[in-house]
């Protein structure tokens, strides 16, 4: 490969208490925590919206509550906070299903919640906008400034050109690492996971759907909830297309396509997963290209089996895709603790936690023990060697068991309150690094945040 050598040139900059590098499940809910805690927060997103996965990657959000059904034990919402806050203001847009109980299926999540795309999207700018965050949307952070154990600046690209984006604590929620490995901290690259484009698909009946895989002996699971404004009503239906026809359960599989689909609307299909498993890791940007095309492949693959074998689909078409491909992990950034399996199974509290959740997406095989919940620990968020870097969402928990609970929607929601309400503190009382900040501060903060802790923290 040929290489240039960029002249030196000066970069126009802007100064900022907290810098949260990515929109996303994650990162949205950290720059609302960083914001509300007085500090003079940027969010950068190379998007013209924000929400990430949660918005556009999956069929439903799992899960606010604990594993209730299969345990037979006390039903409790275990993530609270500015998560629950926004999914009531969704709900009251109209923009979601609200928490609606899962039938038949109840060992694998006892809570269903279905979500608008695009009044995910609004809903969470609205509060971005609100709370005040200097969002930076149709932004690319491209590199970073670091000086000695600490980062100083974001190097970002937009229309307009370069610009520096200068903090004092960043949150890298860039799904890719992005920053943390810009930053020199390290990292694998585990590429154990299929990536994602998910479709809306449009002209076909859910119920119709349902009756479908009822009828065939292929359902396995349903939820019922509010649908074009009428109660209980088929919100959430899954079943196997091999039970129906094998060969249908071949094709199903060759794409890898998902039968599990949402809705809130009639008619509409909000989700529809299509899953690649990339030789590479999604971080390679050709091959990642070669991804984004054998996706799109397989959704007029994918459409055309929905319009032959769901009854009055015949003219259902694609009526939204993800902008970008949507991944379940790229680097696994290496932080102070790595939160194992047996500990989430078994439900750990920490001392120095900042969350409690319940959720297993390899469930029933593996599940929290007894309908409990485990802590995730501040430490597991604190980027390795570097004084004032948080990692949040997917690029934490390196064992692929362990990460199969961690990386969920809703745990990435919460992590993101936890960093954000951390970042501001240490700005309020300036403190050297993250791992300076005093964990009662932070409990308190949380506290007052309306996080719940599933188990007395024993800080005192």
């Amino acid at each position: 490969m040929d290489f240039v050598v960029r002249p030196e040139q000066k970069i126009p900059l802007r100064r900022y208490d907290v810098v949260v590098a990515g929109g996303g499940t994650g990162g949205v809910f950290a720059a609302l925590a960083a914001a509300r805690g007085g500090a003079k927060t940027a969010l950068i997103e190379s998007k013209g919206y924000v929400g990430g996965i949660a918005a556009e990657g999956g069929c439903g959000l799992h899960s606010f509550y604990n594993l209730w059904k299969p345990f037979n034990v006390e039903k409790r919402k275990v993530v609270r906070g500015i998560p629950e806050e926004f999914i009531q203001r969704l709900f009251q847009a109209g923009g979601c299903s609200g928490h609606n109980e899962t039938v038949m299926r109840p060992e694998y999540d006892s809570d269903t919640l279905c979500v608008d795309v695009e009044a995910y999207k609004y809903s969470a700018l609205c509060m971005l906008r609100e709370a005040g965050v200097h969002t930076l949307l149709n932004t690319h952070a491209v590199d970073v400034v670091r000086e000695g154990g600490r980062i100083s600046g974001v190097i970002t690209e937009s229309h307009q050109g370069p610009e520096a984006v200068m903090g004092k604590i960043f949150i890298d929620a860039t799904g890719y690492g992005d920053v943390s490995a810009r930053a020199g901290a390290g990292y694998s690259e585990p590429n154990d996971y299929p990536v994602v484009n998910s479709m809306g698909v449009g002209g076909v009946d859910i119920d119709k759907y349902f009756s479908f895989l009822k009828e065939s002996g292929a359902l396995f699971e349903y939820a019922r909830g509010p649908r074009s404004g009428r109660a209980n009503q088929i919100i959430r239906a899954d079943g196997d297309w091999a039970r129906v026809d094998p060969a249908l359960g071949e094709a199903v599989k060759r794409l890898g396509m998902s039968g599990v689909t949402t809705t809130i609307h009639d008619n509409y299909f909000m989700f529809i997963k299509i899953n690649f498993k990339m030789a590479v890791s999604p971080s390679n940007r050709d091959a990642l290209a070669d991804a984004e095309f054998e996706l799109r492949r397989r959704q007029q693959e994918a459409l055309e089996l929905i319009q032959k074998t769901i009854p009055g689909a015949a003219n259902a078409f694609i009526a939204r895709t993800a902008s970008t491909i949507t991944i379940r992990r790229a680097r696994c950034i290496e932080c102070d603790y790595d939160i194992p399996l047996n500990e989430i199974l078994n439900g750990a509290h920490y001392p120095d936690e900042v969350f409690s959740y319940g959720f297993h997406d390899s469930a029933p095989r593996l599940q929290i023990k007894g309908g409990k919940t485990y802590g995730l620990p501040y430490r597991a968020m604190l980027v390795k060697g570097l004084d004032n870097l948080f990692a949040i969402g997917m690029m934490i928990t390196s064992d692929h068991e362990a990460h199969m609970s961690t990386r969920n929607t809703v745990s990435c929601m919460a992590m993101g309150q936890a960093a954000g309400t951390a970042a501001a503190l240490c700005v309020k009382h300036d403190l050297p690094g993250i791992r300076d900040l005093p964990y009662p501060k932070l409990y308190d903060a949380l506290k007052s945040g309306k996080v719940w802790f599933d188990a007395e923290i024993p800080y005192k």
